[in-house]
């Protein structure tokens, strides 16, 4: 089952790095403010995901059973999360983290080429990867604080927000 799941992952990595790269291209073609604003939304996105990954594997399967009793909606979900934690924190943290960080540092060398095409592209490459570097690696550590403190409520909202997607 693992090596099936290890199939599946460099799979989807490769396909949504198909994706997101050809999006890149795409984006690069318009102006400056959008790239930026895509930048920031695919580094959110990484974060998040992160901490739905760190959260999967530190969450309290009793608090949901509790809530899945309650017939909450979205309790039974988050239990089929946790019930998988392993699987949902690879894809969470390393196939849509790590594909969102290849995206973003893509971003950032178009938008380092457009802002700096006459001047020194190797010394503004430097601090503009550097930047997006400590923003993502900042981000994922405050997140993860964030993860094991609210692992619970967060894997329920993930729940909750999937059996709406279900529908």
């Amino acid at each position: 089952m693992k090596d099936n799941w290890t199939l599946k992952v460099f799979f989807l990595t490769f396909v949504l790095a198909v994706i997101f790269s050809i999006a890149a291209n795409y984006l690069g073609r318009f102006n400056n403010t959008i790239l930026v604003i895509c930048i920031i939304s695919i580094l959110l996105i990484g974060i998040i995901f992160d901490i739905i990954g760190v959260a999967v594997l530190s969450c309290d399967v009793k608090a949901l059973h509790s809530r899945a009793s309650q017939k909450l909606k979205g309790a039974k979900k988050a239990i089929k999360l946790t019930q998988n934690a392993s699987t949902v924190s690879s894809f969470c943290n390393d196939v849509v983290g790590d594909v969102c960080g290849i995206v973003s540092g893509s971003l950032i060398t178009v938008l380092i080429i457009n802002l700096f095409v006459n001047n020194n592209l190797s010394f503004w490459n430097v601090i503009f990867s550097s930047i997006l570097s400590s923003l993502t690696v900042g981000g994922k550590a405050i997140g993860k604080k964030i993860a094991v403190k609210n692992a619970d409520q967060i894997i329920y909202t993930v729940g909750k927000v999937l059996s709406l997607l279900g529908k």
